[in-house]
């Protein structure tokens, strides 16, 4: 039986002078197996330590700092194949890899066993080689922790736009357009005055289900309830393309057709669909595992949900009203 090796991963992020989120990458020092390659700071969890500890002793190797404000996210296994390169042999292994958000630290970032560093933005990678464990990762941070899904069935237009508007000035940056209960034309009304919004704060947004109507209102993207999933033969192009999942089948067809992510619920119980059961973090996180795909939770879900969905490895929450509840922003 393959011994899997434990690892303490460190996403390190900052402010960008744009703004938007940067994380830092280091190239692996000459002599070690993958060298030159890039990957995340961190190493391995030694016997007796915790995740957590590893990770602070590690960053205090590496890059010389103390971490102060860190947030558990996903767990991710890969395997390695046996690497030769120039002269040194790197052996296959197993790696179970614990990721973590680092926000704040102590100290000064600086390379201390000899490896270069770079601060990087997911939507635009500019050193290579990437280590291939950490591909799936990359396309996970390029999308923001917070999908809202619109609500004015409920809401009203202008309260929920209003709400809308006070999101979009507080970071809001994924937004699905879904009223299945207006005819066309005012749905289409709805949607143009949504991506009006949303385009000077480069927010993405979605049209639910119509792929041909994304295409002609220049949405960004589509998002695919469970059962038009299920038809697609295969995604769209041009298109971010993402969809509803509430079972493993319905996963694995989304991995197949290589979305751009899923959404997976119900998490908690929810007004919008009452006769389906809450599956709870813990059945959230065990088919989550099962997926490369990044994962949003939805149901029930408001911003103080973000911690506690993140430590359960999703990317971040979904929400219809929870954009009611935007305090905790």
């Amino acid at each position: 039986m393959t011994k899997i090796i434990h690892v303490a991963v460190a996403i390190v992020q900052r402010k960008n002078d744009d703004g938007g989120n940067e994380f830092l990458l280091a190239s692996r020092p000459h002599g070690k197996g993958w060298a030159g390659w890039w990957e995340f700071p961190g190493g391995k969890i030694e016997d007796g330590e915790t995740p957590q500890h590893a990770l602070t002793r590690e960053l205090a190797e590496e890059l010389g700092i103390k971490p102060t404000i860190t947030q558990q996210w996903l767990t991710r296994q890969y395997d390695y194949p046996a690497l030769s390169q120039n002269g040194h042999d790197a052996p296959a292994k197993t790696v179970l890899l614990h990721f973590y958000f680092v926000s704040a630290w102590q100290g000064e970032v600086s390379p201390r066993e000899g490896q270069k560093l770079s601060w990087q933005s997911a939507d635009n990678i500019t050193v290579t080689p990437i280590l291939p464990a950490n591909a799936p990762i990359m396309k996970a941070l390029a999308l923001p922790p917070v999908y809202a899904i619109s609500n004015i069935a409920e809401m009203g237009e202008k309260p929920y736009l209003d709400a809308l508007q006070v999101a979009l000035n507080k970071g809001l940056r994924l937004v699905q357009v879904r009223e299945k209960h207006l005819p066309k034309d005012e749905f289409i009304r709805i949607a143009q005055k949504i991506i009006a919004m949303a385009k000077p704060y480069n927010a993405t947004v979605l049209i639910s289900q119509d792929i041909a109507l994304a295409r002609d209102l220049g949405a960004q993207g589509v998002h695919l309830p469970s059962q038009d999933l299920l038809m697609l033969k295969t995604k769209p192009a041009g298109l971010m393309v993402t969809a509803s999942c509430h079972n493993e089948a319905e996963l694995v067809h989304a991995e197949m057709l290589g979305l751009d992510f899923v959404v997976l619920s119900p998490v908690k119980s929810t007004q919008s669909h009452p006769e389906m059961d809450a599956m709870g973090w813990q059945a959230f996180a065990d088919r989550a595992k099962k997926t490369t795909l990044p994962v949003y939770a939805l149901g029930g879900m408001t911003l103080t949900d973000l911690p506690i969905a993140l430590s359960y490895g999703a990317r971040g929450v979904a929400y219809q009203r929870g954009i009611l509840k935007q305090d905790a922003d």
